[in-house]
């Protein structure tokens, strides 16, 4: 078994790597302000001359992610790529640059958040493909957001119905659950309807992590890369952590995300009865409470 390191901070491992893969939600910021240990970080890292890129699981495309920094308390210039999942499915749309988007015919059904705005943009600009208000019209689903107010049962009708017609499911956020930044509770994304319907047989289409898909398109303008030097830090273990194994690169688990209820609020243990996830298989390289020096 893998011994995860607990630590109070990167300060003393933070000269042994070169390049930080950082995630977002629940690391850098709550989705409405950055933690201000996070920005600390940013910014000395920036000073040392590391490397550091954005992965998200995130359902927003690339443009839309930078342009939000700032009101983050971010500053882009910071950063050497910032990628997104929603970014990764776009593209492919667009593209039709694999297997799945190639065939794909041009009905879709696409589910978003119709409460906010944003949701419905991100079609923006797929002009060959025409969306349809019903699953009985579509050829595909397209899942971004959730619906406000649904649970993961209230999908079961609709996923069926895709599942008998063979439909593929493209999902632009693959994460399964967030933490709320108002009620501090957790909610679910769209990785857990596009796993119900796997789970149902149906044919699932990813590219956001854990997939090297979105590891190899962030890291791609980086001459020289040395794994070894790579460290990937994020509050998922299914997502974050599963994908830097993937990668082959070191990871760190925020503890204080999603997975806050396995662990200790200030100092972290991997071995306690208290973990939840110490037994799925997946090991960080370190944990910490938090994104801090």
């Amino acid at each position: 078994m893998k011994k995860c390191k607990s630590i109070t901070g990167l300060s003393k491992i933070i000269d042994s790597y070169d390049l930080y893969i950082l995630d977002q939600w629940g690391v850098m910021h709550d989705g409405k302000q950055g933690y201000t240990n996070a920005q600390k970080f940013v910014n000395e890292l920036f000073k040392m001359n590391k490397k550091i890129i954005i992965i998200s699981n995130s359902s927003k495309r690339k443009k839309e992610t930078v342009t939000r920094l700032p009101k983050l308390g971010f500053n882009p210039a910071c950063f050497d790529e910032v990628m997104t999942s929603g970014e990764m499915i776009w593209q492919s749309l667009k593209k039709k640059n694999y297997n799945i988007t190639k065939r794909l015919k041009k009905n879709c059904f696409h589910i978003h958040d119709n409460s906010n705005k944003e949701g419905a943009k991100f079609v923006s600009g797929l002009d060959g493909y025409n969306f349809v208000n019903k699953i009985e019209d579509a050829d595909f689903i397209l899942g971004c957001t959730p619906i406000n107010s649904f649970n993961t049962i209230d999908y079961l009708p609709l996923l069926i119905e895709a599942k008998n017609r063979k439909m593929p499911f493209v999902c632009a956020n693959p994460d399964y659950e967030t933490i709320e930044n108002k009620s501090n509770k957790l909610s679910i994304c769209m990785g857990t309807i596009a796993k119900l319907y796997k789970d149902l047989g149906g044919e699932v289409f990813i590219l956001g992590k854990p997939s090297l898909e979105i590891y190899k398109e962030a890291t791609k303008k980086i001459n020289k890369i040395n794994k070894e030097k790579i460290l990937a830090i994020g509050d998922s273990i299914f997502h974050d952590i599963q994908g830097a194994y993937s990668f082959n690169i070191d990871s760190l688990l925020i503890t204080s995300g999603i997975h806050k209820s396995s662990f200790t609020k200030n100092r972290p243990v991997w071995e306690s009865k208290k973990n939840q996830i110490k037994n799925l298989g997946i090991f960080p390289t370190f944990l910490c409470s938090e994104l801090k020096i």
